[in-house]
């Protein structure tokens, strides 16, 4: 699941802790061209406040309408509702391209789980949430990476990781302006730089010093696959230490400032000196970011970033999170409520 619907979770916990009543809404299938993905969560609050979201806001604001006209007051257990089954359903929602959407409707009974999941995940634990449609019923348990979402009418599984989460060495202006850039992505920034000249000036909200030597703390966050790595200070003293403990992590990015021949020299040294493999060395990204023809500091942090992207989803689609469209039939008597009346 995105990191963004985890403060979904969040925002659940706090209206319903400030005595509001909340639904929750879960994506669990689409045809044609879907706005939201299955797994995407919108939370409406009793006042029509909303968070996250299902589509490009057509369903929303049913949703919120139905909401506030009471229609979910007397709603005890999780239900179906269906939006787009035909051309004009389609239309009136705004669903481009004929689209889909099956959603279940659950309301918010207890937050016990809710504070586990968010708990958990903030400890980069993997964390599947199988819900019974029957009777409301919530379990949790550890998850694998590689599973999907799960869905046969009676009971829905759905899977919460970690934040996607990014350490940079160096806390120069190229490494400020990329945590700025990936905060906006939603991602954990967590910067390390031992020169004090430099972190002295890191002062940006949503970002965490790490304090130590980078091979120190490299080591300490202990990289998972929902780690990026990078390392900026263009001092190879410092870069190298991080990057011989990232290369042998599960980081699933890892790059490098420096020209080519830079590149080269440096991987010729991590062999030599520090016995790192061939295929070790091959998961470096050096020089780092996509080749934009970037010259400004902000320039070639949107190539880092958009690098970073494109390796996150890739990896994302390799290793089974994202969901495959259904093809089962929208007419299936599982639904329990429709919106499209």
């Amino acid at each position: 699941m995105e990191s963004l619907d985890l403060r979904v979770l969040a925002d659940v916990l706090a209206w319903k802790q400030a005595g509001h009543s909340v639904t929750l809404v879960t994506v669990v299938e689409t045809w044609g061209s879907a706005p939201r993905p299955p797994g995407a969560l919108l939370a409406v609050r009793d006042d029509g406040r909303v968070s996250g979201s299902v589509s490009g806001g057509c369903v929303e604001d049913d949703l919120i309408a139905r909401i506030k006209a009471g229609e979910y007051e007397h709603l005890t257990h999780p239900s179906m509702v269906a939006y787009g089954a035909t051309k004009e359903e389609a239309a009136r929602f705004g669903l481009p391209c004929g689209g889909t959407l099956r959603l279940v409707q659950e309301p918010v009974k207890d937050t016990t789980w809710i504070e586990q999941i968010l708990e958990r995940t903030h400890a980069h634990q993997l964390v599947a949430r199988t819900l019974s449609l029957k009777d409301g019923r919530v379990q949790l348990r550890d998850a694998q990476r590689g599973e999907t979402l799960q869905f046969d009418g009676i009971a829905l599984t759905t899977l919460f990781g970690p934040r996607w989460r990014l350490l940079l060495i160096g806390a120069g202006q190229l490494g400020q302006t990329v945590a700025q850039m990936a905060g906006m992505l939603d991602f954990e920034v967590l910067v390390c730089d031992p020169r004090e000249e430099y972190a002295a000036t890191l002062q940006m909200n949503g970002v965490t010093r790490v304090m130590g030597m980078p091979d120190d703390v490299v080591r300490d966050i202990v990289p998972d696959a929902h780690t990026a790595i990078i390392a900026l200070t263009h001092d190879a003293k410092l870069d190298d230490m991080a990057l011989i403990e990232a290369l042998n992590s599960d980081a699933f990015y890892i790059g490098a400032l420096g020209s080519r021949r830079n590149q080269a020299t440096r991987k010729a040294r991590l062999a030599e000196h520090f016995d790192l493999t061939e295929a070790a060395l091959a998961r470096l990204h050096g020089p780092v970011g996509l080749q934009l023809g970037a010259k400004t500091p902000a320039e070639i942090a949107v190539s880092i970033v958009a690098e970073i992207v494109q390796v996150k989803n890739t990896v994302v689609k390799k290793s089974g999170e994202a969901v495959a469209l259904s093809s089962l039939d929208i007419g299936d008597s599982r639904i329990t409520a429709c919106a499209l009346t």
